[in-house]
């Protein structure tokens, strides 16, 4: 018998009290509800701990844990990752049957060593992977891993676009109890991106197989040949846009299974086994890209839409927010930033798609009759302090990347420096480097690698009314040429890189693969009837910002004003807030450029091209 049949299960452990560690069901006061599917807590009903509130108010509100996770953290304690997660704690399954992971870097024997020892030799790997050219040092030497491993596949994903990556970060796991998962998240599966720096992930619950009744198995995948979009049909999903919005889980289903159809033949034993499994535990929608020119309008919406449209019509179905719209503050944070042009053309429109909101808001005039403002923009992004102070050092910034030397550069930098806020919460200075900060969350320590995109409903960051975490950075690349109005071509017929930035107007250019997941309080917020539920949902339940654990608290709920909501959602934040302006002198991390001050280990970075 494997030895991980034999192993026993303890129930997991709780934080109440800072250096005071208790078992779940040990604490009399404590008394959650589990969710056994995922293992997390789901529900609380009493927390004496907490600051007082009435014993009415404590049993009407319910406590949901953030759908986002941090990664855990190698060199810091146990106080400072708190329900974060190891990739072992994904992988390490005696019941994993096959390992599909997509991602832009592997090193296969880390990857290897996540899995349980007794099913590492028989679980199915296939790797997803963006080196299509043969004489790649990169595929090469992947290539050269994966033949020490009778048990792994490489999958080279079909690349039209010079400048384009597979840059998703996804896993998708078939276990052989009859169940699969989907986890998408913001790392490479490399040692570095699972040690020192800050990453999120969003898990799937345990999704059961589909009753044999309910699906076809006679459905036809008509699949293409992987060069671009397909068209997919399934007696399983009667999709109908108007009946299954964004956020349901048919929809994500939907979206999902376009998404892996669009990697052609290559996938389709992938898209065929999880057109078998039920979705219905899912609360996200599927933000997606893949490489492809799409119409702007008019669009069939049957059909899946990537980059930055997709993200548009995500936004135009979420609930009409509480807030005004010129209290919103919406805050993209990035480990790179790549050339969005002379000009701020490509960003403004970027900024707009992620004002959207649904076509019930009506609050585009202020009192007076004047147009409003619009929300708030601020760009998180680290700055050679940060770098310099964080567990990894310098060499945590070879994953951070903005240009910033030439006059084009520069250029860009101007129109970007008022919206730069930090990665940290205070400036640091080597001399203090030795000597971690205490802080709400841990990122002074951690360089970022996580990506988020997240609107707050105020300028104080209280509430959330909706949240992206992706893999795609700020690049035209991830979300595609912006909606412009140039005529993509220079005299003479050629395309200059203003055009290939901004588009033609109608049409839009994607040269990567990306997948995120947006949430939002809605999702979370009961089972009222359809007619009923959006209205309901905007009135009873929010999402909160949350730092240095997973479940939101009353401390939580009473900070943002909101005492008569009846669910509170947590969301598990990267970054610290109030947001910290650049100083005037502060410039962000710039990897290609040389820094002689040294790191707190003592080391110069050189600078790489």
């Amino acid at each position: 018998m494997p030895g991980s049949l034999e192993r026993g299960i303890s129930p997991p452990t709780l934080v109440r009290r800072r250096n005071e560690r208790v078992t779940l069901f040990q604490d009399e006061d404590y008394n959650p509800t589990m969710d056994f599917d995922s293992g997390r807590i789901t529900e609380v009903k009493n927390l004496s701990s907490y600051p007082e509130t009435s014993k009415q108010e404590e049993d009407s509100i319910k406590f949901i844990p953030s759908p986002i996770q941090l990664t855990r953290i190698r060199d810091l304690g146990p106080e400072c990752n708190v329900d974060t997660v190891g990739i072992e704690d994904i992988l390490k399954d005696p019941l994993l049957k096959e390992c599909w992971q997509f991602n832009f870097l592997f090193d296969i024997p880390f990857l290897m060593a996540a899995l349980d020892e007794d099913v590492r030799s028989t679980v199915a790997i296939k790797i997803v992977h963006g080196f299509w050219k043969r004489e790649d040092e990169r595929r090469i030497n992947l290539e050269q891993q994966a033949r020490e491993y009778t048990n792994v596949s490489l999958i080279p994903a079909y690349m039209p676009e010079p400048f384009g990556t597979h840059h998703s970060k996804m896993m998708v796991l078939i276990r052989h109890d009859d169940s699969a998962q989907v986890v998408i998240h913001t790392a490479n599966i490399i040692p570095q991106d699972w040690r020192n720096m800050t990453q999120a992930l969003w898990r799937s619950p345990l999704l059961p197989l589909l009753p044999s009744k309910l699906f076809n198995t006679h459905s036809n995948l008509n699949l293409n040949d992987g060069l671009g979009s397909c068209e997919e049909e399934r007696s399983d999903i009667p999709f109908n846009p108007e009946l299954h919005p964004f956020g349901s889980s048919i929809r994500f289903k939907h979206d999902l299974l376009s998404y892996l159809s669009a990697y052609g033949s290559r996938l389709k034993s992938l898209v065929t086994q999880l057109a078998h499994y039920d979705f219905s535990a899912i609360k996200a929608a599927l933000v997606a890209s893949t490489p492809c020119k799409q119409p702007v309008q008019p669009r069939d919406p049957r059909k899946a839409a990537w980059g930055w449209i997709g993200l548009r019509e995500v936004l135009s179905a979420i609930p009409a927010p509480r807030s005004q719209q010129n209290d919103r503050h919406i805050v993209i944070q990035v480990s790179s930033i790549a050339t969005l042009g002379q000009t701020d053309k490509w960003l403004k429109g970027f900024m707009g798609v992620l004002s959207t909101t649904s076509p019930n808001f009506t609050d585009s005039m202020t009192s007076d009759g004047k147009q409003s403002p619009g929300p708030t923009f601020s760009l998180v992004f680290p700055t050679p302090d940060e770098i310099r102070g964080s567990l990894d050092g310098y060499a945590a910034g070879g994953s951070i990347h903005v240009k910033i030397q030439t006059q084009a550069q520069r250029r860009q930098l101007e129109y970007l420096r008022p919206l730069l806020r930090r990665w940290g919460s205070a400036p640091t200075s080597t001399a203090s480097l030795t000597h971690f900060t205490t802080s709400t969350t841990f990122n002074p320590t951690t360089a970022p690698h996580v990506k988020t995109y997240i609107c707050f409903s105020d300028p104080e960051c209280t509430g959330i009314e909706w949240a992206l975490i992706s893999s795609a950075n700020l690049s035209t690349q991830a979300w595609g040429s912006g909606p412009g109005t140039s005529t993509g071509k220079k005299k003479g017929g050629k395309a200059g890189k203003e055009d290939e930035v901004n588009g033609d107007g109608e049409t839009v250019r994607i040269c990567s693969w990306e997948v995120g997941v947006v949430v939002w309080p809605g999702l979370f917020g009961g089972e009222e009837q359809p007619e009923n539920r959006e209205q309901r949902q905007r009135e009873d339940t929010i999402m909160v910002p949350i730092f240095g654990r997973d479940m939101p608290t009353f401390s939580d709920l009473a900070s943002n004003g909101n005492g008569n909501r009846k669910t509170v959602v947590g969301f598990r934040m990267p970054y610290d807030i109030p947001l910290v302006p650049y100083t005037r002198d502060e410039i962000p991390w710039c990897a290609t450029m040389s820094y002689e001050e040294r790191d707190w280990r003592g080391r110069v970075w050189g600078g790489y091209q």
